[in-house]
């Protein structure tokens, strides 16, 4: 047992929900942003302004978000730079065969492989050969394995999770816009939980109407002590961003989450705000406005398919509400009466 930790601790091999669920998770939000996301943003850009030229770039990206996301969380693993370039091949295998649930057969399988790569890398003469084979022939093959299953368990639970918000859409929108809202302010991805889940539809609406919530909460909370900088790295960036305020003192967390528990339901059970674009908008919120441009996206979807006539004036109104001004005044006002209490004192929002 010595002899493995001595050999796990030189290869950099720890076992560890950090460094799986966390800064794997982490990084693998990043490559999804890196192509899926931004590709959808340059595709929706390309269709609205009639060029196909961006349409063409945007389909590229998005055509990538396999081996991007691998790539990322081989990066987080601190792979060699053969693994590294390894789980490439890995991440377009796992993301194509787990179809729906495919960023989550993408994080499990590039782990492994990105592991075993790690663990026989420059330990043989001919590693320009077996690091690459170990690499590939391990994350293909449990691609080939458990990537379909993984990715159906995946869609069966965010099947569950729309079916239920259909039928209690009051509970339901509450539960998803808050918890989805929580997961994208925690170092993990949101956006790779709603794209492994698929969830789209009126649960989609309430999972965008929970990280619009946190996004443009923390931004207004925060604005007397990070001006405009904080307005837009937070509103338009990531709420990440409070994760080390709020390990200080988490009761800055309570206003934009209680935002979320109002604007959720009022998405699922008022507006009926749909998500029926790509399900990893649902989980953006006003990142780089992924999640409008999902949720205007998912309209064109349905006007084209004959699910939806036309874009009403309360679809706008709905879209705004719920995404920038609830979000907005909710929070200020929670934060306000906090601010009162003596729960958040000043600095307590302050961006280091």
């Amino acid at each position: 047992m010595e002899r493995l930790n001595s050999f796990l601790k030189r290869k950099d091999i720890i076992l560890s929900p950090q460094r799986y669920c966390i800064e794997a998770l982490g990084a693998m939000a990043q490559g999804l942003f890196a192509s899926l996301l931004i590709g959808t943003i340059i595709t929706t850009l390309g269709q609205r302004a009639g060029l196909p030229l961006l349409e063409e770039i945007g389909g590229y990206a998005s055509a990538m978000s396999g081996p991007a996301m691998a790539c990322a969380i081989g990066w987080a693993l601190h792979t060699p730079p053969l693994v590294l370039f390894s789980l490439i091949t890995v991440g377009y295998s796992a993301n194509a065969l787990g179809g729906a649930g495919g960023p989550l057969a993408v994080l499990i399988i590039a782990i492994v492989a990105a592991e075993l790569g790690k663990a026989v890398s420059k330990e043989t003469r001919i590693d320009i050969l077996v690091t690459p084979l170990v690499t590939i022939f391990a994350g293909v093959g449990l691609s080939m394995l458990i990537a379909a299953p993984i990715g159906r368990a995946a869609s069966q639970v965010g099947t569950l999770i729309m079916w239920a918000t259909e039928q209690n859409p009051l509970v339901m929108g509450i539960l998803v816009s808050v918890i989805v809202g929580v997961a994208l302010t925690l170092p993990i991805s949101s956006a790779a939980i709603c794209a492994a889940l698929g969830l789209t539809g009126l649960a989609g609406g309430a999972a965008v109407a929970g990280c619009c919530a946190q996004m443009v909460g923390f931004a207004v909370m925060s604005y007397k002590e990070n001006g405009v900088g904080g307005l837009v790295s937070q509103g338009l960036g990531t709420s990440m961003l409070q994760m080390s305020n709020i390990l200080k003192n988490p009761r800055i967390w309570i206003a934009p989450t209680l935002a979320s528990a109002i604007t959720g339901p009022l998405a699922t059970c008022l507006f009926h705000l749909e998500m029926n674009g790509p399900a990893v908008s649902s989980g953006m919120g006003t990142c780089g406005l992924v999640g409008q441009i999902g949720v205007y996206t998912g309209w064109l979807n349905d006007i084209a398919s004959g699910a939806k006539a036309a874009i009403t004036p309360w679809d706008w109104a709905g879209l705004v509400l719920l995404c920038f001004i609830l979000p907005a005044l909710l929070s200020w006002a929670f934060c306000e009466i906090e601010r009162k209490l003596g729960w958040i004192k000043e600095g307590d929002l302050k961006l280091g």
